[in-house]
């Protein structure tokens, strides 16, 4: 099971992007979703509760070598490997598996999202991960009208941009804060995109049918149906058109399937596709017209590449599994068919509720069988990407297109320009006809400001350094806001069994400084519950993520869960066991109620969930429920005596180290760095001590935390450049991620599978 991770350089990207795995290495975002690109910080486009996305990140720079770089060759036993990986899950995740797999066999829905969020709570109670911060909950500014994005938290439909409406000037807050209570006014009739709209031009703004954006990441592929990486699907979403798009209402509306009915037993979904549709090239000539075949042929692709989000499909879609493991080769047997031209029938293993919410990823997607073979692709057992007459997704001049855009320019590093496609369906009905991503290393952390202030971008979130420049000029009182969270939670991961003290591709870049005896020590703590709890109490998030965000809107974005609290609610009343003691919950208890009556059941002192907050609707997000020195001390007191019987010593004089690599090009991730390793040693006196590794930028950071495809290629004990955000709108988008056996796709961040 693979999902997309999306790398965020902390500081602000807030794209919005469902489900999907991500890493923080780009400090300069104001977007929403995600779920997922790569090198993320604060000032480039962080996402609002708005909807609305006004990115500039900065990413990681690819270096320039004249030699090749060595290669990581570990010497290990990948039998030994897995099989104690298997031995450290089971000790650390077993119980959680074991309450998970009973919210499978639920006998309704809400009585599975009861069950899970018992289950979340086993899994946070293990420790092998810190909850940290979230996408957004940042000051920000911006020329987007708020709410003219989809506010959906999966799939990748936030990172459409065809419905902005965008400002030639930035919006002012007191206007901003007007639209946003209008929009919960009118927020399902369909109104609101006009009224936005007017409203603006009554108030004296003018309109533009331009968007600029700062990005972090250029794509690796241009193929939507091979790739799980954010930093790709965020660029090629707005090159075709899905089934169903989400609108800025949150609903599911028409795109290119004009209706659908589902069978009575749930488990046939058959979608009318939209006449007339035409696919085109990168210079808008046509080549085919859209029909149901072009959905088999994606569908056929996306299993035959493997690119990462099969999992999706596995056990949802009849023979899909079956398919991806070799075990049938005739895609027929699969259940995705074209009864005709115009009509897709997917068949499903069982009632799925939430499979529609599953549409909006690339696995999706249509693809021209034409177009394909034309480019040297092929199907099933003859697909070979890497034959020398494959060239299909090389570049944006080999795919097809039938969405509102088409990638007129993309240069590394530099800029990817999207123009209107002048023979999409939908053409006369778009706000935004050319679109243009501008490149941001984030070495320089007032460059997303100073550009969003120069039209060049049109918003970013504000970090520690650009908020006093933004109140030194005048800016923040005028036009600053605060962008609502996302659903993706950012962690800090604990490797609990590192092999790896160099980076997989190049032996010289990150390397460890920790001794033989002290690796044996430090895997053999961080494999102790109680020892990943001490660390996970002593890390004073808000001091961590303020040197992102700033001071002021330091607790805004802190998540104490891995799902949060909101994200589902019963629909009806459940009565579940909780250590023994039949315990009901109403209808319309939010899912982290359940977790948090769990956690207080089990007596740990973690607050995951307050539901006093938000005028008693109840969040997970923007306090810190963790850090306690008290509970560190306490917690470590247990881990050297538990460690004590098991031979391994631990005192001031004996200390645990833990490395923690870091952007050193980035100031705010140094000094994020260093304010977790004070934290830290502060808290345990001294018993464990954080060794910073510095990377000299982000494509050495993410290479150490968030590119590894295992987890013995994990290189580090301690990272925090990396989270999940949803893929679909049920629990298990993000429980799914923790499954044993190299089924949980963020498990190889705690170095196993």
């Amino acid at each position: 099971m693979k999902k997309i991770i999306a790398i965020i350089l902390t500081l602000a990207m807030v794209a919005s992007f469902a489900g999907c795995s991500q890493n923080e290495s780009n400090p300069d975002n104001t977007g929403d979703q995600s779920t997922t690109t790569p090198a993320a910080t604060d000032d480039a486009g962080a996402s609002t509760e708005e909807g609305e996305q006004t990115d500039e990140a900065g990413g990681e720079e690819e270096e320039t070598t004249t030699e090749a770089p060595q290669a990581l060759e570990l010497d290990i036993d990948m039998d030994q490997y897995m099989a104690d990986s298997a031995r450290i899950y089971d000790a650390a995740l077993g119980e959680f598996y074991e309450t998970y797999q009973k919210a499978n066999n639920a006998s309704s829905v809400s009585e599975k999202f009861a069950l899970m969020a018992i289950a979340e709570a086993k899994l946070l109670e293990s420790g092998v991960f810190l909850p940290l911060n979230s996408q957004g909950g940042r000051f920000a500014i911006s020329r987007v009208a708020p709410y003219t994005v989809t506010p959906c938290l999966w799939g990748n439909d936030s990172d459409r941009f065809h419905q902005y409406v965008v400002a030639t000037e930035l919006i002012k807050s007191d206007d901003r804060d007007e639209m946003k209570a209008h929009y919960a006014e009118v927020k399902g009739t369909g109104e609101y995109e006009a009224w936005a709209k007017q409203y603006l031009i009554d108030k004296g703004y003018t309109l533009k049918d331009e968007y600029n954006m700062a990005y972090a990441t250029d794509p690796e592929t241009w193929d939507v149906l091979n790739t799980s990486n954010a930093a790709d699907s965020e660029v090629l979403v707005n090159t075709y058109d899905g089934l169903l798009e989400y609108d800025i209402d949150n609903k599911q509306a028409p795109a290119l399937a004009e209706s659908y009915t589902v069978s009575d037993d749930g488990l046939t979904y058959t979608f009318k596709i939209r006449q007339g549709v035409k696919w085109v090239d990168s210079q808008g000539r046509e080549v085919a017209d859209v029909t149901a075949d072009d959905f088999v042929a994606g569908m056929q692709h996306a299993l035959d590449a493997q690119g990462g989000l099969e999992y999706l499909v596995q056990g949802i879609i009849v023979g899909a599994n079956e398919y991806i493991e070799g075990e049938i080769t005739d895609f027929e047997q699969v259940g995705v068919k074209a009864e005709d031209d115009y009509t897709l029938v997917y068949t499903l293993e069982q009632p799925t509720s939430f499979f529609t919410t599953m549409l909006g990823y690339g696995i999706f997607a249509p693809m021209s069988r034409a177009y394909y073979t034309s480019q040297g692709g092929k199907f099933g057992e003859d697909f070979d990407s890497a034959a020398d007459d494959y060239n299909y997704g090389t570049g944006p001049d080999n795919i097809a297109y039938c969405g509102p855009y088409l990638v007129t320019n993309a240069t590394a590093s530099s800029m990817i320009v999207f123009n209107a496609n002048d023979s999409y369906w939908n053409k006369d009905n778009i706000n935004i006809h050319k679109i243009t991503w501008y490149y941001n290393d984030s070495s320089d952390v007032t460059k997303a400001y100073n550009d969003a202030v120069a039209g060049t971008i049109d918003g970013c979130s504000l970090n520690s350094s650009t908020i006093e420049s933004a109140k030194s000029d005048g800016n923040f009182d005028l036009y600053s806001y605060v962008s609502s969270t996302n659903a993706t939670t950012y962690c800090g991961f604990m490797n609990m069994n590192r092999q790896a003290y160099a980076n997989y591709n190049d032996i010289t870049k990150a390397v460890s400084g920790m001794t033989d005896d002290m690796k044996a020590a430090t895997n053999q703590a961080m494999q102790n519950q109680n020892f990943r709890l001490a660390i996970a109490f002593s890390i004073d998030r808000t001091a961590h993520n303020a040197q992102i965000t700033g001071d002021d809107a330091a607790p805004f974005s802190l998540v104490n869960s891995y799902i949060p609290g909101t994200f589902v609610s019963l629909d009806e009343d459940v009565t579940v066991d909780i250590n023994g003691t039949a315990t009901s919950f109403p209808a319309g208890t939010n899912y982290g109620a359940i977790v948090q009556a769990q956690i207080d059941a089990d007596g740990y002192p973690i607050r995951a969930y307050d539901a006093t907050l938000d005028e008693g609707v109840g969040s997970s997000t923007g306090y810190d429920g963790w850090y306690n020195v008290d509970n560190a001390k306490e917690y470590l007191a247990k881990a050297v005596e538990e460690l004590k019987a098991d031979g391994l010593e631990i005192s001031a004089d004996n200390p645990i180290h833990i490395e923690m690599p870091y952007a050193s090009n980035i100031p705010q991730y140094v000094n994020r760095a260093n304010v977790l390793k004070q934290s830290v040693e502060a808290s345990l006196d001294g018993s464990v001590i954080v060794d910073l590794v510095a990377c000299a930028d982000g494509n050495e950071w993410n290479r150490a935390t968030y590119w590894p495809g295992t987890g013995y290629l994990m290189n580090y004990t301690i990272q925090d450049n990396s989270g999940w955000g949803p893929d679909y709108g049920d629990p298990s988008t993000y429980l799914d991620t923790m499954l044993p056996d190299g089924a949980g796709f963020m498990t190889k961040t705690l170095g196993i599978y």
